[in-house]
């Protein structure tokens, strides 16, 4: 289990306002005036909200790392309650119950790498911290930020202030589509040179940007989904079995059912929070067997790895595995 604040703490709504058409910002300050733990960017908190609603957002401050927290919500109808909750619910003084923060979407380019934000919609609240930090940094970089039109786009006039010749705003109301075959062939890095790739929007622009830049020499792509992508069929059909090494019990995990739940019901405490691969909060290291990777946290190259694995999702690939749970 990572050991990035997995405790349960109290913070309380110190500012709140519309950052666009159906985004709201909360700055959040602790509930009994104690210093907030430290953050970087790309990391999110877990939101507990009451009817056990349990949700994700990224910290947004442009600060960077240090910097007060502040969260960027949209209001989504049609979600799972937890937005129209904030929205509704959420003002100035408001306690919310939290944990974290946690980082599954670090900002770790080589010194020497051009960096390539793409932006879709809600997806630029973790890519904004990135920006100062890149900018702090002295990297080259340039934002390619997309969503319907500019009243519905987060922090649009703050990045078109202060970084003019390096933002890219494809509003559809406008006509200026995103075109990701082009901007994957313009960027392409020369022979020696290095392009890192960090995204986060929809499904379908994350898919999108996972094809264009797919199999190119000297690009690394990095993702954070808010929805699980397609994992297809599991490596291995039937049951298996898991050790868990701490609580000293072996389960058997039926077709079907996840390793989470199994160890759940052999009284194993296991941290989680999304149930579908996407929050990386109940990342456990393996220490032996090979795992069947299908969560959307893990690059390409930390499941080949092989180091850990997102029990919510993730099977075995192998009869036996063995989880430091």
């Amino acid at each position: 289990m990572s050991a990035e604040h997995v405790e349960v703490f109290e913070v309380s709504v110190a500012a709140c306002r519309e950052l666009a058409a159906g985004v709201m910002a909360f700055e959040l300050a602790s509930a009994d005036g104690s210093a907030l733990p430290p953050w970087t960017p790309g990391s999110h908190l877990d939101v507990l909200l009451p009817g056990g609603i349990e949700r994700q957002y990224s910290l947004c401050s442009s600060e960077g790392t240090g910097s007060p927290w502040r969260i960027g919500v949209l209001r989504e109808p049609g979600g799972r309650g937890g937005s129209m909750q904030l929205h509704d619910s959420a003002t100035v003084g408001t306690t919310l119950r939290v944990r974290g923060p946690r980082n599954h979407f670090r900002f770790e380019p080589e010194a020497s790498a051009r960096v390539l934000f793409v932006a879709g919609g809600i997806g630029i609240t973790p890519i904004l911290p990135m920006v100062s930090e890149a900018t702090a940094r002295g990297l080259d970089w340039t934002l390619d930020y997309a969503g319907r039109s500019r009243q519905t786009m987060a922090f649009v006039d703050e990045l078109l202030a202060t970084h003019p010749e390096r933002v890219r705003i494809h509003a559809a109301d406008e006509g200026r589509r995103l075109a990701l075959g082009v901007l994957a062939a313009d960027s392409r890095p020369g022979p020696g040179a290095r392009l890192a790739v960090y995204s986060c929007g929809p499904a379908r622009l994350l898919d999108a940007v996972e094809d264009a830049f797919a199999g190119r020499v000297g690009v690394s792509v990095h993702l954070e989904r808010f929805t699980p992508k397609e994992a297809g069929a599991p490596l291995l059909n039937g049951p298996f079995e898991v050790e868990l090494q701490q609580t000293g019990v072996t389960v058997t995990v039926a077709e079907g059912q996840t390793i989470l739940e199994a160890a759940e019901e052999a009284g194993a405490f296991v941290l989680s929070s999304c149930r579908d691969g996407t929050c990386g909060t109940c990342e456990t290291p393996i220490i032996s067997g090979t795992a069947d990777h299908r969560d959307s946290v893990l690059t390409a190259e930390e499941q080949a790895e092989n180091r850990v694995m997102m029990v919510c999702v993730s099977r075995a690939a192998c009869s036996r595995l063995v989880l430091d749970l």
